[in-house]
């Protein structure tokens, strides 16, 4: 059995390099992420397709993400639906190039390739895009949006779509689609300190925390310390007990390998840790009228698979962390209210933020009325 292992494993780094070698890097990934790497006949055939689907293009569209493709069992980003559903409405009129894995960058990077053009699109947190889109920020007011239905609410509504893309446009982009992971939560590491159920709970552990202001302001609001870490440092941070907690989704945790550094993870739902699909505007524009319609039409494609996805995806992550011993704890609504009263949006310290952010408080609060009116799309909320 063993034999045959390791048989299989160098048929499918094989075949990965061959591909890869000949320029078909995409068609590598989609074998990869097909299970069929281990076959040459198809193998032969995915590139065979691929090659055939690009020559017939009239368009190619490069899409740079951070994540590998089999990333979606835990971490839904639809990145081979997405590439498929643009394809198919198009006709096979664009071609989609997946640069997935973080081979062109993450986070900021993206962002930068995606605005002077050097690729076409790409996939990356909200959290990373608002330095070059500010209003985008808001989703990380407390309890705003934190849920996943709130979220979808707001940013499928045509509030969100007349008050902030109007921004994102001014700064070269045009955004595809959104895609729910699920709220970030308090996850804390092996070693530290119990449940956190309370805001009380956080009264100075080290909160690790990324470079948002208002991430910042809102675990300080919350009684813990916040420690601004990258995120590449943040493994060894948790280990090493620089911080003693973090609140990236369930499904981030996994998939990043955190699962045996943790003790426990709390559902706090304040803020959503949501992803998107970022276009360059200009090259979006460049397209005929058909072809847009035809990426609008596979990005509401695509979100609808995304939210189908959304509970799959958690309890796979979520049965994954507690086989490593993680304990998970839900909140009443009782608790729920004690950490929107210590930290929530509706705070006069977050004012400076919704003017500044929305344009107005005339305009934020017709995107609170957008969050909190149910929209025809629904999605699981933990």
């Amino acid at each position: 059995m063993t034999e045959d292992r390791t048989a299989l494993n160098s048929a499918e780094r094989r075949n990965f390099l061959k591909l890869a070698g000949t320029g078909s890097f995409t068609a590598a990934m989609v074998a990869g992420a097909a299970g069929t790497l281990w076959s040459d006949a198809a193998v032969a055939q995915t590139a065979n397709e691929e090659r055939e689907r690009e020559a017939a293009a009239e368009y190619v569209m490069t899409i740079g993400t951070e994540y590998v493709l089999t990333a979606d069992r835990s971490y839904p980003l639809m990145q081979l639906d997405l590439k498929e559903n643009i394809q198919n409405t198009s006709g096979g009129k664009v071609y989609v190039k997946l640069a997935s894995g973080g081979q062109l960058g993450v986070g900021g990077e993206l962002v930068q390739k995606v605005q002077s053009g050097t690729i076409q699109a790409a996939q990356h947190s909200l959290s990373n895009f608002a330095p070059f889109a500010s209003a985008i920020d808001l989703i990380n007011l407390p309890y705003f949006c934190g849920s996943n239905q709130k979220f979808t609410n707001l940013v499928a509504s045509d509030a969100w779509k007349e008050e902030v893309h109007p921004k994102v446009e001014a700064s070269g982009f045009k955004p595809l689609l959104y895609i729910v992971i699920d709220p970030r939560v308090v996850a804390v590491r092996k070693g530290g300190e119990g449940a956190v159920m309370a805001p009380s709970d956080l009264q100075g552990v080290k909160f690790r925390v990324p470079g948002s202001q208002m991430l910042q302001q809102y675990y300080r609001m919350v009684g813990a310390n916040p420690t601004p870490v990258a995120w590449g440092e943040t493994p060894s941070a948790i280990q090493q007990g620089v911080a003693d907690a973090l609140d990236p989704s369930v499904g981030a945790l996994y998939v990043f390998g955190f699962k045996d550094m943790l003790s426990h993870i709390t559902f706090t739902q304040a803020v959503p840790d949501s992803q998107m699909y970022s276009v360059n505007l200009q090259w979006y524009e460049s397209l005929p009228d058909d072809v847009k319609a035809a990426l609008d039409f596979a990005a509401e494609i695509t979100t609808q698979q995304n939210l189908a996805k959304v509970p799959a995806a958690r309890a796979f992550a979520q049965a994954e962390l507690e086989k490593a011993g993680v304990e998970f704890h839900s909140l009443s609504e009782d608790e729920l209210a004690a950490w929107e009263e210590a930290g929530g949006y509706q705070r006069s310290e977050w004012d400076q933020f919704k003017t500044e952010l929305a344009g107005s408080m005339e305009a934020f609060q017709r995107l609170e009325e957008a969050a909190n009116t149910q929209g025809r799309l629904y999605v699981n909320d933990a």
